[in-house]
């Protein structure tokens, strides 16, 4: 080599960056709580994500029987390479926690501070303490139900709507078998069951795919009409769509066996589409699947029911109105959850952490609600009258 390729050389070798430092994989821990709420059954990851993580090299903390609602016992996750904890102390010591339902603030004091959160958020049930607690630990908090994916889509959201689309009709089938002796659907001879459905999202589509699959007639209103049109155009079928006024809808709601209310709004409570006069034109045993109850209801009779006492009967008419009606099939929408946060879990820790994930995909932003010591979310600040910082500026300092 010559004196100049020597100096080039050397040159080459004073210019380099230095790589920045991540944690290794074994340093992170991730806690499986069990759920509280006896409404929320689901756990947000199996035995086979948690199998996944720890062969990734990944050390996973499940609270002793936190998977047994959803049919997981505590020996498929020893077998998959968890611990199994009795002391809520350990698992809530992990670098991070995820659960499905918020902590409640006994659980955020065993957080560790500057510790990560994956979990609901349900802005509406919460409270200023809520906050100030995670601000005073200085977590850094992510709402499932507003993180979205790369391609923009609320991943969590679209899932749980799956399935309880899906869920309401088969419901709506037991509870109409029970009450009028009828089978939801249809066979030669015999007319159709008539199932309405108000709304055209994800539950709406799923809801109506399985009732078209047992053979039944069904009406879809919503009040936007490119939600009908898009509705229409992902079943592949001519069905009967209307946008919502007073006439057609009590009409349809009087000849109706099965309603399922599926109409959610994106900031505030649901609007209210039937009104009790309109429940009391139904026929006597009709069922009434209330999807939307957990932002109010789109039905005036309605009132949150649970799991243990999931139906009452008003003006003649079966109500359910269970506000997680997900939960009822936990072992299903683990699985479901656990397709989501496994990727996830394993680009957060491949990336060196979740203040790496934060900073580094723009499309994950929007599930931040609480960024070390700091509300992100506009609306809660607003709300509580809590100090708001913008997560971008936030991250622009770090780098």
């Amino acid at each position: 080599m010559t004196e100049s390729s020597e100096k080039r050389g050397s040159s080459l070798e004073t210019q380099e960056s230095p790589l920045a430092v991540k944690e290794r994989k074994s340093e992170f821990s991730i806690g499986l709580p069990k759920e509280n709420s006896i409404l929320e059954k689901r756990i947000a990851l199996s035995p086979d994500s948690v199998s996944v993580l720890v062969r990734n090299g990944m050390s996973v903390k499940v609270e002793k029987g936190a998977g047994e609602a959803a049919d997981f016992t505590d020996e498929a996750y020893s077998e998959a390479g968890a611990e199994i904890c009795v002391s809520r102390d350990r698992v809530f010591s992990s670098r991070i926690v995820i659960k499905v339902d918020p902590p409640t603030l006994e659980e955020i004091a065993l957080m560790q501070p500057e510790s990560a959160l994956l979990s609901a958020l349900q802005f509406r049930n919460q409270s200023k303490a809520y906050f100030e607690a995670l601000i005073q630990k200085r977590i850094t908090a992510i709402g499932f139900e507003y993180m979205e994916d790369t391609a923009g889509n609320l991943s969590v959201i679209r899932a749980m709507s799956e399935i309880a689309g899906s869920s309401a009709i088969l419901l709506a089938s037991e509870y109409l078998a029970k009450g009028r002796g009828i089978l939801l659907g249809g066979i030669a001879g015999v007319p159709p069951t008539s199932v309405v459905i108000l709304g055209a999202g994800t539950v709406a589509e799923f809801a109506a795919r399985a009732a078209l699959g047992l053979g039944a007639d069904i009406k879809i209103f919503d009040s936007y009409l490119y939600r009908l049109q898009r509705l229409r155009y992902s079943l592949g079928q001519h069905i009967y769509t209307s946008i919502l006024d007073s006439q057609n809808l009590c009409k349809a709601l009087a000849e109706a066996d099965v309603v399922v209310a599926a109409m959610r709004s994106e900031k505030g409570l649901s609007p209210l589409v039937v009104t009790e006069d309109m429940v009391k034109s139904m026929k006597n045993n009709a069922v009434i699947v209330d999807v939307a109850i957990d932002q109010g209801g789109c039905i005036e009779t309605s009132i949150p029911t649970s799991h243990e006492k999931p139906i009452f009967k008003k003006h003649g008419v079966i109500h359910y109105a269970v506000p997680n009606i997900a939960s009822r099939v936990s072992n299903t929408a683990s699985h479901s959850l656990s397709n989501i946060f496994t990727p996830l879990l394993l680009k957060i820790i491949n990336l060196g952490g979740m203040d790496e994930m934060i900073l580094t995909n723009q499309w994950f932003l929007k599930g931040v609600y609480a960024f070390k010591g700091n509300i992100t979310h506009q609306n809660i600040a607003k709300k509580f009258s809590l100090r708001h910082r913008d997560l971008r500026l936030l991250l622009a300092a770090r780098i």
